[in-house]
């Protein structure tokens, strides 16, 4: 695009704007945001559960992050980055991007339950909100409920002072929840202990043939890092440990 035609588009497009504006044919909406006093209780409770709602919304990453995948995903990530020695590569927003995509991959299931249990006919008024929470409860409960070990279930059981339920429909979402963040870090620290092994035997390879060698002065990591790099690319190191954890979830 040459110089006269940029200005004989920019001068069209002032011109156009200024006829629309003379003729009044922009209106641009107004946005109320607040509360009115009212004597009705509905309205009450109603403006309480708007408050609710957004305060969910508000929590709705922490909520992703406890309830679901994305926990051991990420921590398994991290202890890979620190066995390879590289401290910023691959970069945060790389991992949490990856692991976020891994999370929806491995929750899809579950989130089309929820979507077609929950939202949608809550959407289309078939059931209350209540029954619509319960309804989308019901599949992430089942999923943590499939990766809970039942020691830790037991352990906050305990300590929650709850009697010992007789079913899984008995055990409330309180106590699941931190049962399952546990379970998750224990898993993904035995994840992170396996990964840590081949990557230790180089290093230890490393440091005893420059020491034999007299290089004293000389940082073993500075030299075994390519080497881990190496090993990583030709095992296909990316692909064994995300198709390791997918499967992990069953």
């Amino acid at each position: 695009m040459n110089r006269k035609s940029f200005f004989f588009i920019f001068g069209f497009g002032v011109v156009l704007l200024s006829a629309i504006s003379a003729k009044g044919q922009v209106t641009l909406p107004t946005v109320n945001l607040g509360f009115k006093t009212t004597d009705n209780p509905n309205e009450v409770v109603s403006a309480i559960k708007l408050v609710l709602m957004l305060t969910v919304l508000t929590l709705a990453p922490a909520i992703l992050i406890m309830m679901t995948s994305f926990t051991r995903i990420i921590i398994v990530f991290s202890f890979l980055r620190q066995a390879l020695g590289v401290n910023q590569m691959p970069p945060n927003q790389l991992l949490v991007g990856l692991a976020l995509f891994l999370t929806f991959f491995i929750m899809g299931p579950a989130f089309t339950e929820v979507n077609k249990n929950g939202l949608q006919p809550y959407l289309s008024g078939k059931i209350s909100q209540d029954d619509a929470i319960a309804q989308s409860m019901a599949p992430l409960r089942k999923f943590m409920f499939s990766q809970t070990r039942d020691t830790d279930l037991s352990l906050f059981l305990k300590l929650a002072k709850v009697d010992q339920p007789k079913t899984r429909a008995d055990v409330p979402s309180m106590v699941l929840i931190p049962a399952f963040i546990i379970s998750e870090l224990k898993t993904a620290f035995q994840i992170g202990f396996i990964i840590f092994l081949p990557f230790l035997v180089i290093d230890i390879v490393t440091s005893s043939v420059l020491m034999a060698m007299g290089m004293m002065m000389l940082p073993p990591v500075v030299v075994s890092l390519p080497f881990k790099i190496m090993l990583f690319v030709l095992v296909d190191g990316w692909g064994l440990l995300i198709g390791s954890m997918v499967k992990s979830f069953g």
